[in-house]
């Protein structure tokens, strides 16, 4: 593992991120499940017009993801499987709230100009005991470097993320802390390959290559809901080595969210699977609860 790739709330507490076991091939339910749940809803995704190009789709899919209502909050179980088939779980509350109002106002934010806006989340680990209390804090700016910070209860210690870690473990999963807040629309050049009955297919590359592990990565984005369903990740030489796959999708206060998703490493033969718990939206999260006072002490109110 490279210094660049190497978790740094490991370093601090002095664990150890295993390898898990590998789940190669992406299930048909991951396509079924977004498309089921869009099949249900009251349509409320297929009667906006479709995006045209393939910034347009995944501006309506970076929407669906990471901006959906005004504020979020989620508990979040991870489950990390190692090639022995031993299992550690991780819980967690994560918190997300838009600086500028996406939803429920007049004059409605854009796809572009919703995902091109700011966002700060809050993720407060509770269990298990080696990491109850470590809080992730990040303060999402595009055009410029997010601000990261990790809350390391052990050494009472408040550490920033640079941004050139930004694509290391997180907590020791197969997610990266940039797969916890999104990768900005900016970063990367897009091609609409493919359209079909169901699905958009895009592929992008990064603009900075040197920044990122990999070559280009392609996404599914269903046509319905623009949930992204399935993502994979080449490298240089064009081999597949990561891929994310959605595993469930609910109609939640007339919103298509993704309730369970896998990541998996194909190279270490891990994955990390997380399941989204009583997630809600517009609860009216402050603006005050996204500062460093509250990586030490929780927001009881909001975390549990």
């Amino acid at each position: 593992m490279t210094t660049r790739n190497r978790p740094l709330w490991i370093w601090a507490l002095g664990l150890t991120a295993a390898a898990t076991t590998l789940a190669q091939a992406v299930p048909r339910t991951a396509h079924q499940a977004a498309g089921q749940s869009a099949a249900q809803s009251a349509g409320q995704s297929t009667a906006k017009e479709e995006p045209k190009t393939a910034e347009d789709v995944i501006a309506a899919a970076n929407r669906v993801c990471y901006y959906q209502g005004n504020d979020r909050s989620a508990q979040v179980v991870m489950e990390i499987v190692d090639a022995q088939g031993r299992t550690r779980t991780r819980e967690m509350t994560i918190l997300r709230r838009n600086t500028e109002r996406a939803e429920g106002a007049a004059g409605e934010l854009s796809d572009v100009e919703c995902c091109a806006s700011e966002q700060s989340f809050y993720v407060r680990f509770q269990h298990p005991a080696d990491v109850d209390k470590t809080t992730f804090m990040v303060h999402k700016k595009p055009g410029a470097d997010d601000d990261r910070w990790l809350y390391l209860p052990a050494l009472d210690m408040v550490k920033r993320v640079s941004s050139a870690d930004k694509r290391s473990s997180f907590v020791g999963s197969h997610f990266y802390y940039e797969d916890v807040s999104g990768r900005h629309l900016d970063a990367d050049e897009r091609t609409l390959v493919d359209t079909t009955e169901n699905y958009w297919v895009v592929d992008s590359k990064p603009k900075n290559p040197t920044s990122v592990e990999f070559a280009s990565y392609r996404m599914w984005i269903h046509r319905g809901s623009s949930v992204v369903t399935k993502m994979e990740y080449k490298d240089a030489s064009g081999e597949t080595y990561r891929t994310y796959e959605v595993l469930g999708v609910d109609e939640i206060q007339g919103r298509k969210t993704v309730v369970k998703a896998k990541m998996t490493d194909l190279r270490t033969k891990g994955s990390t699977t997380v399941t989204y718990k009583d997630v809600k939206y517009d609860i009216g999260l402050p603006e005050d609860l996204f500062t460093e006072r509250y990586l030490r002490r929780a927001p009881r109110e909001f975390v549990k």
